[in-house]
Protein backbone atom coordinates (compact mmCIF):
# COMPACT_ATOMS: atom_id res chain seq x y z
CA UNK A 1 0.00 0.00 0.00
CA UNK A 2 1.09 3.05 -0.74
CA UNK A 3 0.39 6.44 1.25
CA UNK A 4 1.28 9.71 0.69
CA UNK A 5 2.12 12.50 2.94
CA UNK A 6 -0.63 14.47 2.14
CA UNK A 7 -2.99 11.96 3.14
CA UNK A 8 -1.63 11.31 6.47
CA UNK A 9 -1.75 15.20 6.77
CA UNK A 10 -5.67 15.27 5.53
CA UNK A 11 -6.31 12.07 8.03
CA UNK A 12 -5.25 14.01 10.85
CA UNK A 13 -6.98 17.18 10.24
CA UNK A 14 -10.41 15.06 9.50
CA UNK A 15 -9.72 13.19 12.70
CA UNK A 16 -9.61 15.94 14.31
CA UNK A 17 -12.28 17.50 13.14
CA UNK A 18 -14.17 15.07 13.89
CA UNK A 19 -14.01 15.83 17.69
CA UNK A 20 -14.42 18.01 20.04
CA UNK A 21 -11.72 21.35 19.75
CA UNK A 22 -10.29 20.36 22.93
CA UNK A 23 -9.78 16.94 21.98
CA UNK A 24 -6.41 14.74 20.51
CA UNK A 25 -5.73 11.71 18.61
CA UNK A 26 -3.21 9.44 18.69
CA UNK A 27 -0.62 8.90 15.41
CA UNK A 28 -2.14 5.37 15.34
CA UNK A 29 -5.35 7.16 15.02
CA UNK A 30 -4.37 8.22 11.32
CA UNK A 31 -2.02 5.04 10.90
CA UNK A 32 -5.22 2.87 11.41
CA UNK A 33 -7.90 4.72 9.33
CA UNK A 34 -5.79 4.76 6.41
CA UNK A 35 -3.45 1.53 6.81
CA UNK A 36 -6.05 -0.99 8.25
CA UNK A 37 -4.12 -4.25 9.46
CA UNK A 38 -0.79 -2.56 8.08
CA UNK A 39 -1.26 0.67 10.27
CA UNK A 40 2.40 -0.14 12.35
CA UNK A 41 4.38 0.91 8.72
CA UNK A 42 2.50 3.97 8.94
CA UNK A 43 3.50 5.14 12.10
CA UNK A 44 6.79 7.03 11.17
CA UNK A 45 5.05 8.68 8.22
CA UNK A 46 1.86 9.68 10.33
CA UNK A 47 4.65 11.39 12.86
CA UNK A 48 6.20 12.96 9.68
CA UNK A 49 2.81 14.48 8.39
CA UNK A 50 2.14 15.25 11.88
CA UNK A 51 5.59 17.47 12.23
CA UNK A 52 5.02 19.26 8.57
CA UNK A 53 1.24 20.24 10.23
CA UNK A 54 3.08 21.68 12.78
CA UNK A 55 5.29 23.56 10.74
CA UNK A 56 1.97 24.95 9.04
CA UNK A 57 1.13 26.03 12.62
CA UNK A 58 -2.54 23.74 12.14
CA UNK A 59 -1.45 20.95 14.72
CA UNK A 60 0.98 20.70 18.40
CA UNK A 61 1.88 17.26 19.34
CA UNK A 62 1.85 16.91 23.45
CA UNK A 63 3.43 14.35 25.18
CA UNK A 64 2.04 14.23 28.76
CA UNK A 65 0.34 17.36 28.04
CA UNK A 66 2.96 19.65 27.39
CA UNK A 67 3.73 20.73 23.71
CA UNK A 68 6.79 18.69 21.87
CA UNK A 69 8.49 18.39 18.85
CA UNK A 70 7.66 15.12 17.23
CA UNK A 71 10.89 14.86 15.36
CA UNK A 72 12.64 14.19 18.63
CA UNK A 73 9.89 13.36 21.18
CA UNK A 74 10.75 10.09 21.96
CA UNK A 75 7.38 7.68 23.07
CA UNK A 76 3.57 8.26 22.90
CA UNK A 77 2.84 11.31 21.55
CA UNK A 78 -0.74 13.20 21.25
CA UNK A 79 -1.91 15.24 18.36
CA UNK A 80 -4.01 18.26 19.38
CA UNK A 81 -5.41 21.02 17.09
CA UNK A 82 -2.81 24.03 17.47
CA UNK A 83 -3.14 26.71 20.28
CA UNK A 84 -2.28 29.95 21.21
CA UNK A 85 0.45 29.41 23.74
CA UNK A 86 -1.34 28.66 27.05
Amino acid sequence: MTVTGAELEQTILRLLGERAVTSTICPSDAARAIGGDDWRDLMDPTRQAAARLVAQGLVDVTQGGEVVDVTTARGPVRIRRHREAE
